[in-house]
């Protein structure tokens, strides 16, 4: 089934007794960052502990998943989001351990597995908390349409529900702040956009939305710029998972809930090797909190009086690196160019120039951070017109060249805690 990664004992970490070889098959959906993640952690831990695995894994192990429980090995760790996965292995008669969602009610567990567990009510508390720090008063959740796969966007919901009641909100305020809409697959991707732009207009603004996964965030993001709905000062949007592959597909960087992934792959590794040595643990439970929250800009959210300014930052944060001028965001806008430089003086003490360069910069630092761009690719993607001239703003803005910024970024990074 699939293909084979073996993890031997490396030369120098190599015991000095023979080990017993298992065969263990992974039930996970390499294709998504979530079941990436869960493997990563269960890679790291064999690395760690020296277990001799021999590790059965397909890029999407539904394609497999009839005959499963015949499976000639030694255990299986699975996800059992996947309803037709708890189904298929209802009989197995090798260890097995469950990973998956959370749930309010317990008889929603497999009775007689390990289970480990994202935990939902943290994940959704902790971007609920976010957006309260970030000066919003009004909330919502965009979920996905109800299904059996779905269950763990369904306990997103719940928990959503009960900090808005804990909040003093009734269920019918609650019910008209959750948005399931449709699933956004090629042929009803247009009738999906235009309803959820229409629930996006009917809230009330500023509103801050958590959406139950990234690829639902980004589906937000993206009718928030065809309605013209600025980002993050009338609609500022917190999505769960902080997967990179969403990150780069964004005009505006999403900010994302970090879940426990990897660590849920180290436990359920760690309960398994037990049960290959004769441990068993029916109906253990044990759910993983986030690791915390990647900050980005669709949550920098600041109060403005003036929409002008607020359209005219949300077209900037879009185009800037373009080489966008002030009368392009005029011309966005909508009013004169006198009249939004005026509008800038008021609320943001600057020009439209100089916010239009504070963007650039701060995308400049953020790539040199990284660390995986040279200075003059960052000049053309960022929109300097060359590289002279950003040597010249970061001296200008920030005392230092932008070589010495990446140093001493490195040098921050090496120096902080792991």
């Amino acid at each position: 089934m699939g293909f084979v990664i073996r993890m031997p004992p490396t030369a120098m970490t190599r015991p000095q007794t023979p080990q017993t070889t298992h065969r263990i098959a992974l039930l996970f959906n390499a294709n998504k960052v979530y079941d990436r993640e869960i493997i990563t952690g269960i890679g790291n831990y064999l690395l760690s502990t020296r277990a001799a695995w021999d590790l059965f894994l397909e890029e999407d192990f539904r394609c497999r998943l009839t005959g499963i429980e015949r499976f000639d090995g030694d255990g299986i760790i699975a996800d059992f989001d996947d309803p037709a996965v708890s189904e298929a292995l209802r009989d197995c008669p090798l260890p097995v351990v469950a990973v998956g969602s959370s749930f309010e009610d317990p008889a929603q567990y497999p009775p007689d597995l390990p289970y480990i567990a994202t935990d939902n009510s943290k994940l959704v508390s902790l971007a609920y908390t976010h957006l309260i720090g970030a000066g919003l008063e009004h909330f919502a959740l965009y979920s996905l349409p109800q299904a059996e796969e779905n269950r763990w966007a369904q306990q997103r919901e719940l928990a959503f529900a009960h900090l808005r009641h804990a909040d003093g909100y009734s269920a019918e305020q609650v019910h008209s702040e959750i948005y399931r809409g449709l699933s956004t697959s090629a042929p009803s991707w247009n009738q999906a956009t235009e309803q959820l732009t229409a629930w996006l207009r009917e809230l009330p603004k500023p509103v801050g939305i958590i959406a139950v996964t990234d690829a639902r965030a980004r589906h937000l993001l993206q009718a928030c710029l065809i309605a013209g709905i600025p980002v993050p000062e009338e609609v500022a949007i917190i999505g769960i998972d902080n997967d990179p592959l969403t990150r780069t597909l964004t005009r505006i960087p999403l900010s994302s809930v970090i879940q426990g992934t990897e660590e849920m792959g180290r436990t359920a590794a760690h309960l398994l090797h037990q049960m290959l040595r004769g441990a068993r643990f029916p109906g253990r439970r044990i759910l993983v909190p986030p690791v915390g929250i990647n900050v980005l800009e669709s949550t920098k959210h600041q109060p403005l009086a003036s929409p002008y300014v607020m359209r005219a930052r949300h077209f900037i944060r879009q185009y800037a690196c373009q080489g966008i001028r002030t009368e392009q965001v005029a011309d966005y806008v909508g009013v004169s160019r006198s009249s939004l430089e005026e509008y800038f003086r008021r609320e943001r003490k600057c020009t439209v120039h100089q916010e239009i360069l504070h963007h650039k910069l701060d995308v400049a630092k953020a790539l040199l951070a990284k660390g995986d761009a040279s200075s003059a690719e960052v000049a053309i993607r960022c929109g300097f017109t060359s590289l002279q001239y950003m040597y010249a703003v970061f001296r200008r803005e920030l005392g230092c060249t932008p070589r010495e910024y990446q140093e001493r970024a490195k040098s921050t990074e090496a120096s902080t805690p792991g």
